[in-house]
């Protein structure tokens, strides 16, 4: 179990606050909601304490023989503050200590993951920006905001992002030091990554398909994690289950020559392209433009032809210096035998690095967990395991030090 401060700020997304509070808490870790004053106008204190089963700290002159202000942030094991608004990422940036909150964040050493939210002009302020710049500097991991609708009929970036994106990032941050010290840097900070999630379907009739069992859940991990570190990320997202992350640009393709042509067409700009999504090998020869219909007890014959096999295209044919990573989703006898098989695809596919894993007895898809190998063509150069968030930032872990040997 883990302790966790919520600070909650005075903005209309409170509200959302309540739904990563419940995620959190069913997650096993405990709870302290510190709502600002402002905060209570929104949702009252009565929610935060039977969302959290815990006393919710309102203000510093509460239990004052405890010493809240000081005692909350030197217990925490993380501090999430959802949604930071505008004037809260002020008030933290400039040291001030005038609510309970703002006096926690300031005696906090442990991680401090701040999730904006407010109206478009407010965050694309020059004000803002700088607040935001001073508390990345010091180490606070400040989250993209949300493109979408805001309050009233406005929309655009500045929408809180949704609690189960808010909840990955932060078990992410709690289950590994690395991935502390890897987002703090910012290590991806100016690079364009261009990652693909999700499966391809393949169209028989206008009503049926091929396709197969991949999620999205991993390469959208990839996404939200590349973002966090500081890169400007596309996604390209297949036939996606998962929720989409903050913070990128996606665009939606169906079936694999679909997805081929977007990644193609994105390649000229990437620094790296993560071939995470899952394309389907073959495809109907000729797709029937009406729905194919029963015919007595007969049974039904599809001639099926080859795919375009995109990460061989993408490594053959690279416009600019770039990494590039695949997947190997296999069934394997053994560890060393998944190896082999990753080694051997990666010769043949031409990429920097393959992501290798076992996918037997229904591993992996549509699970938060996963076990991965990834090698390079001198052999295995990173293992991971537990859950997906965690396993993306070890493969852009790789992905740098796959670019800083080829700089020397």
């Amino acid at each position: 179990m883990s302790r966790i401060v919520l600070g909650v700020s005075g903005g209309i997304a409170a509200y959302k606050a309540c739904e990563v509070l419940r995620r959190l808490s069913e997650g096993g870790h405990e709870v302290t909601v510190v709502p600002t004053p402002n905060a209570l106008m929104f949702v009252g204190e009565a929610t935060w304490a039977a969302l959290s089963g815990r006393p919710v700290a309102t203000g510093v002159f509460e239990h004052v023989h405890e010493v809240p202000h000081v005692r909350l942030g030197r217990q925490a094991e993380l501090v999430v503050v959802a949604p930071a608004t505008a004037d809260l990422l002020a008030r933290a940036a400039s040291g001030r200590a005038d609510d309970l909150l703002t006096n926690t964040l300031l005696t906090a050493s442990c991680p401090v993951l701040m999730v904006p939210a407010m109206h478009t002009e407010m965050w694309l302020h020059p004000a803002t920006r700088a607040n935001v710049a001073t508390l990345r500097e010091r180490g606070v991991i400040v989250m993209n905001p949300a493109d979408g609708r805001l309050t009233g009929a406005d929309s655009g970036p500045g929408r809180l992002p949704e609690p189960v994106d808010i909840v990955a990032v932060a078990t992410s941050l709690l289950d590994d030091p690395a991935t502390v010290d890897a987002v703090r840097r910012r290590d991806l900070d100016g690079r364009h990554v261009v990652v693909s999630a999700g499966g391809t379907h393949e169209a028989l009739d206008p009503v049926r398909f091929l396709g197969n069992a991949a999620s999205g859940l991993q390469g959208v991990a990839l996404a939200r994690a590349a973002a966090l570190r500081g890169a400007t990320v596309t996604l390209v997202a297949a036939h996606v289950t998962a929720a989409l992350p903050a913070g990128v640009q996606v665009q939606r393709v169906s079936s694999t020559a679909d997805l081929a042509d977007t990644m193609t067409g994105l390649a000229g700009e990437a620094d790296a392209l993560v071939m995470a999504a899952a394309p389907a090998d073959f495809t109907p020869a000729r797709p029937s433009e009406g729905k194919i219909k029963k015919d007595g007890d007969a049974g039904l014959s599809i001639d099926l032809v080859q795919t375009t096999d995109v990460l061989a295209t993408l490594s053959r044919h690279r416009p600019r210096p770039q990494t590039i990573v695949g997947f190997a989703a296999e069934t394997a006898a053994s560890a060393d035998a998944l190896v082999a098989l990753g080694r051997a695809k990666l010769a043949r596919k031409g990429c920097d690095l393959l992501v290798c894993n076992d996918v037997s007895g229904g591993a992996v898809f549509g699970r938060a967990e996963n076990s991965v190998v990834i090698v390079s063509a001198e052999g295995v150069v990173g293992e991971a395991a537990g859950d997906k968030s965690v396993i993306a930032h070890r493969i852009w872990d790789a992905v740098v030090a796959s670019e800083k040997e080829k700089d020397r």
